[in-house]
């Protein structure tokens, strides 16, 4: 009887001694699975590519509507006028982000591009720039890589949010493309840094984030090309947006200066010197009145550069001058956009960039219209009477009138 106790009783003590050592595994394997948890709940640092964000813009346009004269051209607003049929202007992808806490990075490539008439969507590099903040605020940044160079509102304003189809003469004859390679430095406080992106986030036409105070070097020749004298452009750019009540204004006022070297040259053509480079300096004052509902949008500039000259076939450092006015009216229908616009705008001077720097005298009025139905579709028409005198060494005496109804079909994504 005693064994039988002693027996039962070792067996209850191992069973007891089981069962605890099974609660322990339990409790240790709990502990372990909240670990687990706790761990996969943690946040992974993202990798610098998980900042990168992706978007873009294609526009789609036709200009031979009511088209009254088919030599009217204008070769560096737009290739397309008096030529074919539909045209493809912009097939824009950007990639931008910040990489890091001081560093961001934005890359636009454009597929419809058409370097010389009759070649269309070709590839090409619009932007490559990457910018260092110098401070935690990032008011103090450094701007490096081929980017806009600050010269002009609408220059600095992208082509996704401006009225007319093509920028103005008497300024983006300044810089083709508005583009360069260069080194910049921008200020702006934190505050205004602000008012500049909702600008643009609001649909009120900004011209995106160029600082209050931007000051830099470029290589002048225009972007995707090499430099040709090895003398950079130096540019400054002051420019203060002001709310005042429900309005917001904004002035501004730059300059650049440099020499720059005419490639685009026909047989035959003089020039002032054997290089052909020439004193390249403009100076131009900007008023924009944001449209809530009205708006207007203004830029005059002077300066002296090179431009043919028919009365003895050579190319001359001469005088330009020129500006526009564009005036608008921002109407919302529920979720839909419409805005009404005229711009009138006026250019004696030179092209640079184009065919022996060719001699131009524009005078233009456009009246036109956005509609945009949904944030990802807009459409714009737009009528033009132009009146435009273009010279080079083998074109000459070419003064064209004219006028034509442009669309253009806008998918943003």
């Amino acid at each position: 009887m005693n064994f039988k106790r002693k027996l039962l009783l070792t067996y209850t003590f191992l069973f007891m001694l089981l069962v605890s050592g099974y609660s322990q595994e339990l409790k240790k394997d709990s502990i372990v699975i909240k670990e687990q948890v706790k761990e996969s709940h943690k946040e992974t640092p993202k990798k610098w590519y998980d900042q990168i964000a992706i978007r873009g813009y294609t526009q789609i346009r036709y200009n031979r509507f009511l088209e009254t004269n088919d030599s009217l051209k204008n070769e560096q607003g737009d290739r397309s006028w008096g030529n074919g049929g539909m045209f493809i202007r912009r097939v824009r992808i950007i990639f931008s982000g910040n990489v890091h806490e001081r560093v961001y990075i934005y890359i636009q490539p454009d597929f419809a591009s058409s370097p010389v008439s009759g070649s269309n969507n070709f590839g090409q590099l619009r932007d490559a720039y990457f910018d260092l903040s110098l401070d935690a605020k990032k008011e103090f940044r450094l701007r490096m890589g081929q980017s806009k160079v600050p010269f002009g509102f609408e220059n600095m304003q992208s082509s996704q949010n401006r009225l007319p189809l093509d920028r103005n003469d008497a300024l983006n004859s300044a810089v083709a493309n508005e583009r360069d390679l260069g080194v910049f430095f921008y200020w702006a406080p934190a505050k205004t840094r602000a008012l500049f992106a909702s600008l643009v986030n609001d649909g009120l036409k900004g011209s995106g984030d160029y600082g209050v105070l931007g000051i830099g070097a470029f290589s002048g020749q225009t972007a995707n090309k090499t430099d040709a004298n090895q003398d950079p452009h130096i540019v400054a750019r002051l420019s203060y947006p002001l709310q005042i009540g429900n309005q917001i204004i904004e002035a501004g006022v730059q300059g650049y200066t440099g020499k720059y070297v005419v490639e685009s040259r026909s047989t035959g053509v003089k020039g002032e010197n054997k290089d052909f480079s020439y004193t390249d300096q403009r100076a131009a004052a900007s008023f924009v009145l944001y449209p809530k509902p009205f708006g207007i949008q203004a830029e005059y500039n002077v300066g002296i550069g090179p431009e043919f000259n028919p009365k003895n076939d050579s190319i001359q450092t001469q005088e330009l001058k020129g500006g526009y006015v564009t005036a608008s009216w921002m109407i919302k229908l529920k979720k839909q956009l419409l805005i009404p616009f005229v711009r009138v705008h006026y250019y004696d001077g030179g092209k640079k960039h184009e065919l022996d720097a060719r001699s131009y005298t524009v005078n233009e009025s456009e009246f036109g219209i956005e509609w945009q139905p949904i944030k990802n579709f807009e459409l714009v028409a737009m009528y033009t009477i132009s009146e435009r005198r273009f010279e080079d060494y083998k074109l000459q005496f070419n003064r064209q009138k004219g006028s034509l109804l442009r669309l253009q079909a806008q998918f943003n994504f």
